[in-house]
């Protein structure tokens, strides 16, 4: 272990590295293979025209999530600490755009993320046990609430649940994919419609929406990265690693889907898995794929919860008015406030959420566009940090410089308008909640730079 003392208010805390490249690999692909994979292929596959267009889509998503991680892989690299994002703003705008992120994330970004999955888990769950009238809610909110505590206990406690949980949804997954290639032979495909030109008339824009959505959430590991081990040299390993598993299983599973569906049979399905498991197993197979979609969402609402709550942690060190957040706990080495506060307010947008005709597209309009929309900060940066400072160590640096961070950027513009189209009220709601943390700016005390701690990493 090691471990780095940092001085505050007179005590020193300790930070211990204590994560391995596997153990920070089971957070990011836990966050990023959720239930996605079992909602988009239809809409990706109704806007594709054909199944090769639709595999090279998937096949995209994977290339462009390799651009942005070799931009974070240089930021991480060079740059490890804590607050992931809210570091590389801070560090190449100044602390208001930072503040500005770090309240997004706090109110917006990760309380949005962890409620939109929990409502999944609610819808999932009460197809198998339901609650009553409110069921979906009842499960969201328990699932807040159970691991939330499991990760106030310690980071132990949690990166051991993480294990398990990406376990069991690799283990259903891999029944999936058998289950889809051993039927495949028996299933006669609907044929495919005909359209000589698949990826025109702006249907490939469209598709890339849900795509990218469904990729989104590796970029989580910078918020691990001063807890990884020899963070310097592993956290470009954890990133592309992560994203070629990622890569590689959802093209697998869609090809898996196309085969035994069809083109016609994938894209106008409502839930693409649970059909496709109805061939294979008749009226079992909805309850089993409920339960694996019901793991998916857990591992990856534990995983949110788990980085999320080290921005807010960097958010409190950095201005006294929310100092509460920065209590890092001894012993169980995780921010505790930070992670209470954290699922407060995810459990508020639940309450939200349960008077909405669905929670879970409630909170994909109100996180979407704040989202892209720092992505994009965060991805100009690059560019700022290597004229700001040009001598900072950065034992990885991005390939292609800059052309690849230019690319990355321009991605995120695109999503970010995108979003905003497609969210509509709930956009405006999330960006109306972006907005409400600027009068805090006004009347922020911010600290001294003394207390820029370098020890913080």
């Amino acid at each position: 272990m090691i471990f780095i003392q940092i001085q505050r208010g007179g005590a020193a805390m300790s930070s211990i590295k204590s994560l391995s490249v596997p153990d920070a690999m089971t957070f990011i692909v836990g966050i990023v293979l959720g239930a996605g994979i079992f909602k988009t292929p239809s809409l990706v596959a109704a806007s594709a025209g054909a199944e090769w267009a639709a595999l090279f889509m998937w096949g995209m998503g994977g290339v462009i999530s390799l651009v942005g991680s070799l931009c974070y892989a240089e930021l991480g690299s060079a740059f490890p600490h804590k607050g992931g994002d809210y570091h590389y703003l801070s560090r190449a705008y100044g602390k208001a755009p930072a503040f500005v992120f770090a309240w997004s994330r706090l109110t917006v970004i990760q309380p949005g993320s962890i409620a939109m999955l929990a409502f999944l888990v609610g819808d999932y769950a009460s197809e198998v046990l339901r609650l009553g009238k409110y069921s979906v809610s009842c499960y969201a909110a328990a699932v807040i609430v159970s691991l939330t505590l499991v990760n106030v206990a310690g980071i132990h406690p949690g990166k051991r649940l993480q294990r398990v949980l990406i376990a069991a949804y690799f283990l259903g997954l891999a029944l999936l994919i058998v289950a889809g290639f051993s039927m495949a032979e028996k299933i006669d495909p609907l044929p495919s419609p005909h359209n000589p030109l698949p990826l025109e008339d702006g249907l490939f824009g469209k598709a890339m929406i849900f795509v990218l959505l469904t990729y989104g959430g590796w970029n989580e590991a910078a918020y691990l990265s001063a807890e990884i081990r020899d963070n310097r040299r592993n956290m470009p390993r954890v990133l592309i690693y992560s994203i070629g598993i990622i890569t590689g299983t959802y093209l697998l599973v869609n090809y898996v889907f196309l085969r035994g569906l069809g083109l016609s049979g994938v894209s106008g399905s409502e839930a693409v898995a649970a059909d496709l498991m109805r061939l294979v197993a008749g009226g079992h197979g909805a309850t089993f794929i409920s339960i694996l979609i019901v793991l998916a969402c857990l591992s990856t609402v534990n995983g949110t919860i788990v980085t999320g709550a080290r921005t807010c942690y960097a958010l409190g060190r950095d201005f006294r008015q929310f100092s509460f957040l920065a209590r890092w706990q001894q012993g169980t080495e995780t921010p505790v406030n930070a992670l209470i506060a954290q699922g407060m307010i995810a459990l508020f947008l639940v309450l939200v959420g349960t008077g909405n005709r669905s929670g879970f597209v409630m909170m994909v309009e109100y996180t979407a566009p704040v989202f892209w929309l720092f992505f994009l900060l965060v991805g100009i940066s690059i560019v700022v940090l290597r004229l700001k400072e040009p001598s900072s160590l950065r034992p990885f640096r991005v390939p292609l410089y800059p052309l690849t961070p230019i690319l990355f950027s321009a991605v995120c513009v695109f999503m970010f308008y995108s979003s905003l189209v497609y969210a509509g009220k709930g956009a405006l709601l999330g960006l109306a909640v972006l907005l409400a943390g600027l009068p805090f700016l006004l009347l922020r005390a911010q600290r001294t730079p003394s207390t820029e701690r370098k020890g913080d990493l």
